[in-house]
């Protein structure tokens, strides 16, 4: 069930009410259910100016009750020149990564972070990794991401992810206090494959998709993809979204939203291009129920009965 969101970070005290407000609408047990949030933001060309929005965003998010918070792909660092962002690229315990470990243990809060620049394979590209950081500010799990963005967007611009990107090889999911998580970002969306694999495989309950979708492709695909990936998965779908110019050669839709296992969104920012957070509970008991009144994981049939054919 939806709660409220915050565009805009409004102050603490103020969200506290908005959220008293909602909760009273509320028929289903607050004990079944984990506090959610996620976030809506614009980075630009400075680490610094990144983190500072998503720790006061996290920071009331836990004013707010949330326990596990969603970040956008490339929260950390959107540059404006061709490779730049593979000049700053840190493994994984380097100290752009350690500071938003340090925010995870400080708010006791789980944060979905991803993709960041994690060092790759040669001084030429890195991986655009999605890190899972725990409430003790432990690296949980981290997923590469399997399908570059090479794309000649119509009437847009061409995208070459592969250019400066090493593509991951390895499907994650990974249990949490709030269900098994399945670990993607943004361009993985357009392919069923894998989210039926993390569904089917990896017995994932929560299905997570950090993005910055382009101002197009959002427009056309966005809200569709998602609700389509829920519905077919029968899995809650969190889904962070990159919003608006982050400098004069890019542009973000944004659109953060959390959608539930039957295809409905939960929620969203009241305006997709504000910086704030969109909050719902989530509930696993509502997974369980919808597999079990519509057991599509028993009616499947192709991956036992396909044959090869020709015509």
């Amino acid at each position: 069930m939806a709660l409220a969101s915050f565009a805009v970070s409004p102050p603490i005290a103020a969200c506290a009410a908005v959220l008293r407000r909602a909760m009273s609408f509320s028929s289903v047990s607050a004990a079944s259910q984990t506090r959610v949030g996620v976030v809506q933001m614009t980075s630009v060309g400075d680490l610094d100016a990144n983190y500072a929005t998503c720790s006061r965003l996290t920071k009331e998010a836990a004013a707010a009750g949330v326990k596990f918070l969603c970040f956008p792909e490339v929260f950390s660092f959107i540059g404006s020149k061709d490779g730049e962002s593979v000049k700053l690229a840190e493994p994984l315990d380097g100290p752009i990564m350690q500071r938003y470990c340090s925010l995870a243990n400080e708010s006791s809060m789980w944060l979905s972070l991803g993709g960041f620049q994690e060092r790759g394979p040669d001084d030429s590209h890195q991986y655009n990794t999605h890190v899972l950081i725990d409430e003790s500010g432990k690296v949980r799990s981290s997923y590469r991401k399997i399908h570059l963005f090479d794309v000649d967007v119509p009437g847009n611009m061409v995208y070459k992810e592969s250019r400066f990107t090493t593509a991951g090889d390895t499907v994650v999911a990974v249990d949490s206090p709030f269900g098994r998580l399945g670990l993607t970002v943004c361009y993985d969306l357009r392919f069923p494959e894998l989210y039926q694999c993390l569904r089917f495989k990896h017995q994932a309950q929560v299905l997570l998709v950090p993005s910055a979708f382009t101002k197009v492709t959002g427009e056309a695909h966005w809200e569709i993809l998602l609700r389509a990936r829920a519905i077919e998965t029968q899995c809650y779908v969190i889904a962070a979204a990159q919003a608006g110019k982050h400098n004069e050669k890019r542009e973000s839709y944004g659109d953060s939203i959390i959608i539930d296992p039957w295809g409905t969104v939960i929620a969203r920012l009241p305006d997709r291009l504000s910086t704030g957070f969109a909050v719902a509970d989530i509930d696993l008991s509502k997974v369980e129920a919808v597999r079990t009144k519509m057991p599509i994981s028993v009616h499947r049939k192709f991956e036992s009965i396909w044959k090869s054919s020709s015509l």
